[in-house]
């Protein structure tokens, strides 16, 4: 992960010394556990603790002439320790240390993302009843609909990661598991048993894998990597209808722009939603790489080692970028500025078309065919639109609808507050019944 994309607790989680202090972790756990089962001799998790210390150039220095990390690391170990080393990675195989300890990490990262998250969520229910009833055009299709209101635009998003932090939740406890089962997974060394297991993994706040083969099987890991995936999808989401929101022809929000910023090398009054784009694009990588760790599911028999040069690369990748949009897309929600004279004056852009539906169905209320209102209404609308005639005036004017509908009537189905009516009830089902 380039530093560009990365904040420093990311980058100390995933830094290489701490890859070997996660390692060193087990490694003391599963020793403990061997020697109060009196698998080891006792002294032998103290004399570790007193004597190893990371060396990550030394390891680098052995790994050179042995071309395999673990035995650099365990090797390095032994230098520093002497003879009680003889039973520093007693019974064990590679992957038992290098996947629990990757558990760990992983659990760690997530702690970390799910803490981003949860002041995102604030944030967006700060702001979502900041604008409960602030109207603003709804559109789909890009196209002009009814209104809503600003605050139910953030409340959906509210509820949208509520749902990932379920999803996040879930992936943590998938994850939350270890193994210290030997070479094929069935604890054929003399130090190793399901009670060791589970003793050391308990030290470390794991559970076992019920089984294991050489590894944890990595549909573990494609849940984990494909929770982050959605969250950036969801991410990249908002970050979008706030770049449609910010542009020039709709103007009803902005980025918070700084006094020394600048938007274009070119163009001075340029000020561009640069930090919703950063979202966008760094979501797709967060996607490709959960591809990729679906792709390390279907390994050869007990394990290969396909799947390591992946993790290797989309482990702190992911993770560090989830963590990275999430503190970015905080900080611009919370510093979003907002234009509700715009959202109103992008409501009367089309003269008041977005009541047809109402009109439509109170033609109906009085014995008009659905069939026929919708003809009656349609024809008024794309009047008013072809002509860019007022659409109430247009209305008020129709004999047809005249002979259905008074003026009172008329006026009340334009009153654009009927489009609150439901706004709190909606607020009450999010925010009300929390988690």
């Amino acid at each position: 992960m380039i530093p560009r994309y990365q904040r420093q607790v990311m980058a100390d989680l995933w830094s290489l010394e701490n890859q070997y202090a996660a390692w060193l972790k087990v490694e003391l756990a599963v020793a403990e556990a061997q020697a109060e089962m009196g698998l080891i001799p006792p002294e032998t998790p103290a004399a570790v603790r007193e004597k190893a210390v990371i060396d990550a150039a030394r390891i680098a220095a052995i790994e050179e002439n042995v071309h395999h990390d673990v035995i650099a690391f365990v090797t390095s170990i032994e230098e520093q320790v002497g003879p009680p080393a003889r039973y520093f990675h007693y019974g064990l195989t590679s992957s038992d240390v290098l996947d629990t300890a990757l558990a760990l990490r992983l659990l760690q990262a997530l702690d970390i993302i799910l803490a981003d998250l949860d002041q995102l969520l604030e944030t967006l229910k700060t702001r979502a009843l900041e604008f409960q009833n602030t109207l603003i055009i709804g559109r789909s299709h890009g196209i002009h609909a009814e209104p809503t209101t600003f605050g139910l635009k953030l409340a959906l998003f509210y509820d949208e990661f509520r749902r990932h932090r379920v999803r996040l939740l879930a992936a943590r406890r998938t994850m939350a598991v270890g193994q210290c089962s030997g070479p094929v997974g069935n604890f054929s060394a003399p130090g190793l048993s399901p009670e060791v297991e589970t003793r050391a993994l308990a030290k470390l706040g794991l559970i076992p894998a019920p089984v294991s083969s050489q590894i944890l099987q990595r549909d573990r890991h494609g849940e984990y990597f494909s929770a982050l995936a959605l969250l950036a999808s969801s991410l990249e989401k908002l970050a979008v209808e706030i770049r449609h929101l910010a542009r020039t022809e709709v103007g009803e929000v902005e980025e918070p722009f700084g006094p020394g910023q600048k938007g274009s090398s070119a163009m001075p009054h340029k000020k561009n939603p640069i930090g919703a784009e950063n979202i966008s694009g760094l979501a797709r990588v967060v996607r490709a790489n959960a591809q990729a760790a679906l792709e390390n599911i279907p390994l050869w028999h007990e394990r290969d080692i396909s799947h390591s040069s992946v993790e290797r690369i989309i482990a702190p990748d992911s993770t560090s970028l989830a963590d990275y949009m999430l503190i970015r897309l905080n900080r611009l929600l919370a510093g979003l500025v907002v234009h509700p004279e715009q959202m109103r004056s992008n409501l009367a852009l089309t003269g008041g078309l977005y009541n047809s539906q109402e009109l439509l169905l109170k033609l109906c209320d009085q014995g008009l065919s659905r069939v026929e209102a919708y003809a009656l209404v349609q024809k008024n609308a794309l009047k008013a639109r072809q002509d860019g005639l007022d659409f109430k005036t247009l209305i008020l004017g129709d004999p047809q609808v005249a002979a259905c509908l008074t003026p009172e009537e008329i006026e009340a189905i334009f009153r654009p507050d009927r489009f609150l009516a439901s706004v709190a009830d909606i607020f009450g089902r999010v925010f009300i019944k929390e988690n």
